[in-house]
């Protein structure tokens, strides 16, 4: 399955369905087939995004520093980051909260 964001304030994104189940259980929303995210709830969504990405972003860094301290080889991660996944998604957002519009998916 696929997830199609659509909106009047910036052009569609398409995320395969883990990565968009992913970012939509962050934001607090269902990640079922339809949806829709309004601008009021945007500012929120972005926060909540941002901290997943730093929370990853410091677990990924203390496990390679664990990892040195003990002499072992650091660990491989996902050749792709949550923040590289989720940054066309945080542009999005910020662009139709700015427009006061709404993303909605599945429709």
């Amino acid at each position: 399955m696929l997830y199609k964001f659509k909106s009047k304030a910036a052009g569609d994104l398409i995320m395969l369905e883990p990565n968009g189940r992913r970012v939509l259980e962050i934001i607090g929303k269902d990640a079922g087939p339809k949806g829709i995210i309004l601008a009021e709830e945007m500012p929120a969504a972005l926060q909540a995004l941002e901290g997943a990405i730093a929370r990853e972003e410091a677990e990924h860094q203390a496990a390679i520093d664990e990892a040195r301290a003990k002499g072992q080889v650091p660990p491989k991660f996902d050749a792709v980051s949550l923040r590289q996944r989720a940054v066309p998604f945080m542009d999005m957002l910020k662009r139709c909260s700015a427009a006061g519009k709404e993303i909605v998916w599945g429709v």
